[in-house]
This record gives structure tokens, C-alpha cells and sequence, in this order.
């Protein structure tokens, strides 16, 4: 009787949605291009009003607003240190604002004109809603337009009608709320998202390991009927010395393809997201008490094999373990980080490290299977790579790599992970 074909469906070719991380490189990228753009258009008129300044305070505001607007829109096209910038250019406006009529020693110079700085004001709350909470953010989009409306009624301000000053304020407020609002709901919808997606991709991921497991059991009973069960029956009713040494042979062929069976494991070619790793493993770190810096890096569009995001897991968890067990030191606070970060499309390096006290690898005993069996071999199973690098006093690295030898990255140093976090895919604790 044929053995039964177990199926998992696949998953149906899907649109590519926007991420959580596109979103922000998106808004972080208009806002960039905008802020070149308004920052351009308001050279004219700042040059016009230097001389309503102090000697050098024109050419200093200018200098700090406009090479903060330049800062922001590199770091936006390299999607490195994107809300550092955002909030330092929020900041350097609110101050630039504020000490305005300080700055200002010829108002009749103002001729009546708006400053230069409110055409600046819808990039500043941009920035502010990019970088802080929506609760901040929307404290800066009401308060720096406030405090520009009050400026702009002083004499340092142009000295304006007080409805013109208040319109200017009520204005600059509208364009910032909508534009909270925009990207308020962009961020919760892609997050929506995100955390369907992730959730879909795990029950499909427990789907497809639950069917590598039925193909294997499968495998393995049919081994048995044909192998095993037939070698026995043949050694029973053997009686001549010729049938024995063939039951002797069939024994042989049948134990090398049990041993292959066992070394092979189940294997399934179904793939996955590496955010469902991702996801796994942070969901692991919630259940230690001691914790890990999570860096993850070009995670997005990153599928692997079911049996080698098990693989990763379970090696990753147990050198966890490993580090929360042997690495501390009475009296010395460990430092401890792990690294995600996609290899092109199909690959993964995962590196845990410590700078705790470390260990001499040569020196582990044998009976110890935490390095030989739950990392190296498990690595090994799958067709992937462990590297442990470690010496006493020096603190450990573990690197977990699919396919073997993917990535090639070098380290910074002995037990320490190299890199900052990439904008838009986080570290956190």
C-alpha cells in the first residue's frame, strides 16, 4: 500500500506590501528632499535680512540651520543615524527660534518681512514627528508655531498685525498636524501589517516543520518495512552458511541506511522569512532574566529553509544559555549583544557575544555537549556553520552562519559585535 502524500500549502504568491521600515525610509526621504528644497528657496530672503542681525550671527544661524538640513538629508540617503539628525535639526530650530529677537539689532532692517525662519517650520515639525514620540511630537507641532506667532508681533519679527501673526501660527500648526496625522497612520497600518504577515509566516512556518516531520516518519517506517523487518526475516530462515552471509549483507545495507536516515533528519524545502527568526529569538530574550542588545541588519526580503531557522534558533538560544551560565564574574557587569543580518536573499549570520570572562575551547571536556552537539553539530546538520572564538579574559563570540560561510564578515574585536544598528531596523534590549 502506497504511503500517504502529506502536503503543506504553499503560500500564494502575495503583493509586496509596505513594511514598517519602508514607511520610515519613505518619510525620512521626502522629508530630506523637502528640507533641501524649503532651505533653498529661503536663501535669498536670509541673506536679505543679515544685516538686520548682529556682525557674524546671520552667517552663524545659517550656517547651523542649513548644515543640519544638509546632515539630515545624507544621513536619509544612507538610512544611518536618520532620527539623530532629524532630532538635532528639531532642536537647533526650536533654539534658532527662540533666540531670534536676541539676534536681531536693526528691526527697520526687517522692512515687515517674515523671517526666514518660518518657511523653515514645516520641515522642523516633520523632523520632530520623524524622530520623537507621537506624543512629543505633536507637543512640538502646537508649541514652536506658538512661539514663531509671538515672535512675529514683536518688532524683531517684522511687527506684524496680531490676526497676521496668529493666522501665520494657526497655519504652521495645520500643516504639522496633518502631517503627524499622515504619518501616525502610515506607521500603524504598516505595522499592522508587519505583525499580520509575522503571524501568518509562523503558522506556516509550524505547518511546513510539521510536515517535514510526517515526510520523515514516512521515510523511516517504509525503511523499516523494507529494510529492517526484511533482513530480520531473512536471518530467521537462514540455515545454510550462503543465506547467512547474505542476511549478514542485507544487515550491513540496512544499519548504513538507518545511520543515513539519522544524519539526514528531516528536511524541508519550504522557506521563510528571517523575521520570523527574528521573532522567535526575541520572544526567547523575554524569558531571561539578564539582557541581550538586539541588532538586526538587512533583514527584509531574507527567506530560509524551515530546517535552517530551527537550526539558527536552537544554536542561538544555546549559546545564549551558555553566556548567561558561564560568562559573568562576580562584582563585573557583562556586556552581551546578538547580531541578525541577512546575506543577500538566502542566507543568515547570527553572532552572540560577551566580553565576560571567556574560556579555553580546547580545554572543554567531551561530555559536554552544549558546543559539540547543540551548536556545531546542529549548524553542521543543516548544511550551515559555527564558529566559537574565545579565550580566558577575553570574553566569547559565537558566529551561526546559512549557508556555511556566509557572509565573511570580520570582527571588531574578541567578544564584542562591530556596527551600529542600521537605521530603521533597531536595537533595542
Amino acid at each position: 500500500m502506497p504511503a500517504p502524500e502529506w502536503r503543506v500549502p504553499r503560500l500564494a504568491r502575495r503583493r509586496a506590501t509596505v513594511t514598517r521600515a519602508q514607511v520610515e525610509t519613505i518619510v525620512s526621504r521626502a522629508l530630506g528632499l523637502f528640507g533641501l528644497v524649503f532651505g533653498a528657496q529661503t536663501v535669498p530672503l536670509a541673506l536679505a535680512q543679515a544685516d538686520a542681525l548682529g556682525r557674524g550671527s546671520g552667517a552663524a544661524l545659517m550656517a547651523g540651520l542649513y548644515g543640519a538640513i544638509a546632515a539630515l538629508a545624507v544621513a536619509t540617503v544612507m538610512k544611518s543615524a536618520v532620527r539623530v539628525a532629524c532630532l538635532v535639526f528639531a532642536g537647533l530650530y526650536a533654539v534658532a527660534l527662540i533666540v531670534w529677537p536676541l539676534l536681531v539689532t536693526d528691526t527697520e532692517a526687517l522692512d515687515g518681512s517674515t523671517p526666514w525662519l518660518y518657511y523653515l517650520c514645516t520641515v522642523a515639525t516633520t523632523a520632530a514627528v520623524v524622530a520623537l514620540p507621537p506624543v512629543w511630537a505633536a507637543a512640538y507641532t502646537f508649541v514652536v508655531p506658538a512661539i514663531y506667532g509671538v515672535i512675529r508681533a514683536t518688532p524683531s519679527g517684522g511687527g506684524a498685525p496680531p490676526l497676521l501673526a496668529v493666522l501665520d501660527a494657526v497655519y504652521a500648526m495645520v500643516l504639522g498636524v496633518v502631517v503627524l496625522a499622515i504619518i501616525t497612520m502610515l506607521r500603524e497600518a504598516a505595522e499592522s501589517v508587519d505583525n499580520a504577515q509575522e503571524a501568518a509566516l509562523e503558522r506556516y512556518d509550524l505547518a511546513a516543520r510539521q510536515h517535514a516531520t510526517e515526510t520523515e516518519r514516512i521515510k523511516v517506517d517504509a525503511l523499516v518495512h523494507d529494510s529492517v523487518l526484511t533482513t530480520l526475516l531473512s536471518a530467521a530462515a537462514a540455515t545454510t552458511p550462503g543465506e547467512q552471509q547474505l542476511a549478514a549483507r542485507m544487515a550491513r545495507d540496512a544499519l548504513h541506511r538507518l545511520d543515513e536516515a539519522g544524519a539526514t533528519g528531516p528536511r524541508a524545502l519550504d522557506r521563510v522569512g528571517l523575521a520570523v527568526l527574528v521573532r522567535r529569538l526575541r520572544a526567547a530574550l523575554t524569558t531571561f532574566s539578564t539582557p541581550f542588545t538586539v541588532r538586526v541588519v538587512n533583514a527584509a526580503g531574507v527567506e530560509l529553509p524551515v530546517e535552517a531557522i530551527d537550526a539558527l534558533y536552537t544554536a542561538s538560544v544555546q549559546a545564549m544559555v551558555n553566556s548567561l551560565q558561564h560568562a559573568g564574574e562576580p562584582g563585573r557587569r557583562v556586556r552581551r549583544d546578538i547580531r541578525i543580518r541577512g546575506v543577500r536573499a538566502g542566507g543568515c549570520v547570527i553572532e552572540i557575544s560577551d566580553n565576560g570572562v571567556g574560556f579555553d575551547i580546547a580545554a572543554v571536556p567531551p561530555v559536554r555537549l552544549g558546543l559539540r552537539v547543540s551548536i556545531e553539530e546542529r549548524m553542521s546538520n543543516v548544511g550551515g556553520s559555527a564558529d566559537i572564538d574565545s579565550r580566558p579574559g577575553h570574553g566569547t563570540n559565537v558566529t551561526l552562519a546559512w549557508p556555511a560561510g556566509a557572509g565573511h564578515a570580520p570582527r571588531t574585536e574578541t567578544g564584542r559585535l562591530g556596527g551600529p544598528a542600521e537605521d530603521g531596523e533597531g536595537a533595542d534590549t
